[in-house]
């Protein structure tokens, strides 16, 4: 209903019936009285503007109560919109016809004041609190869209239809998941030279463009650290080649660094199992843990920017299909001393 009260529209091909409708409804403090002579004048007025309340007389001439009334319930717009039907008192069995179609109540001609008020208002109060329930609703729904948006800013798409359907993530083992972890090269020096205002917000246009460099690649990104990017391919959902995926996903995304605001991205790359899991049930975060996990942040310590370091083993999984070179040996934290190889280029 608008703010200066309901509005209302009296159908009746008689002047005098529109009349005497229209004066008796303004007596009760309707102001908002809009009136048609026929059937389809009508459905125009219901098409240029929103009713809360319209007075139907049955018979007409051209397009009949009937006929306004089944078009009214047809269409998606106007099907609930109340409808009074206006009859003769020996119209009665046509009243129950249109109770049937859909009308909300009738009113028999001449029209009583006290039955007038008492079904307009009635009418009137049951759309308010339509309205009021379907607002309600839309608000839930609005609501439940953005706890569903938040939720998957946060967690993984399978993640999220995982804590969708059973209210939790339970932690679990994955094999051969390829593991991309990319660290932006001296972000901290970065930081100290530039305004906070100016490192945030190029920080978040990059990670913007990470997120959509990884779904392209079919990676589910798993968080943002810092300077640091983890993603993964074939954790929550199977992909080919997930290695080849994680290799082309790093280099683009090397690229894009380099483009704005012109760093420079260190990538490394390995394979294997890993545990992951939501970690706290105040503040979710989904994470990954496992020799996998911190072999692939190592690799990336040492890997030349630009390029997607990985272990020889890695390598053998695309190296028919890929360029690379071969790196001097290096000592891994916790690790032997182990040959890296680079992809330069993965078609």
């Amino acid at each position: 209903m608008s703010e200066d009260g309901p509005v209302l529209l009296v159908v009746d091909d008689n002047e005098d019936n529109r009349y005497t409708l229209t004066r008796r409804l303004k007596r009760r403090g309707y102001d908002n009285v809009v009136t048609a002579a026929h059937g389809r004048h009508a459905l125009d007025l219901l098409a240029e503007r929103p009713f809360d309340l319209v007075l139907l007389d049955i018979m007409m001439p051209e397009m009949d109560g009937y006929e306004v009334l089944e078009t009214m319930k047809a269409d998606s717009k106007l099907r609930d919109v109340p409808v009074v039907m206006i009859s003769a008192l020996d119209e009665i069995d046509s009243v129950v016809r249109c109770i049937e179609l859909g009308a909300e109540d009738y009113l028999a001609k001449p029209f009583n004041p006290t039955l007038l008020h008492a079904r307009v208002g009635a009418c009137l109060e049951k759309k308010r609190l339509r309205d009021q329930e379907a607002a309600y609703l839309k608000g839930l729904e609005s609501e439940r869209k953005r706890s569903d948006d938040l939720l998957r800013a946060i967690l993984p798409a399978g993640a999220v239809q995982e804590m969708k359907a059973t209210d939790g993530v339970r932690p679990k083992r994955f094999e051969d998941v390829a593991v991309l972890c990319c660290n932006i090269v001296d972000f901290n020096e970065y930081c100290d030279r530039h305004p906070p205002e100016q490192v945030l917000a190029e920080l978040e246009t990059l990670v913007g463009r990470l997120e959509e460099i990884a779904l392209k690649h079919e990676l589910e990104k798993i968080k943002t650290s810092g300077a640091s990017f983890l993603a993964t391919a074939g954790l929550l959902h199977q992909v080919d080649d997930p290695v080849l995926r994680a290799t082309r996903c790093g280099l683009e995304i090397a690229a894009a660094a380099r483009v704005e605001p012109g760093w420079q991205v260190r990538t490394g790359l390995h394979v294997g199992p890993v545990v992951a899991g939501v970690v706290s049930s105040r503040q979710l975060v989904y994470d990954l843990w496992g020799d996998t996990v911190n072999t692939a942040a190592r690799i990336s310590e040492h890997a030349d920017p630009g390029h997607v370091a990985m272990v020889g083993a890695t390598w053998l999984q695309i190296r028919d299909r890929c360029r690379g070179r071969t790196r001097d040996p290096v000592k891994l934290e916790g690790k032997d001393e182990v040959e890296l190889v680079e992809c330069l280029e993965a078609p």
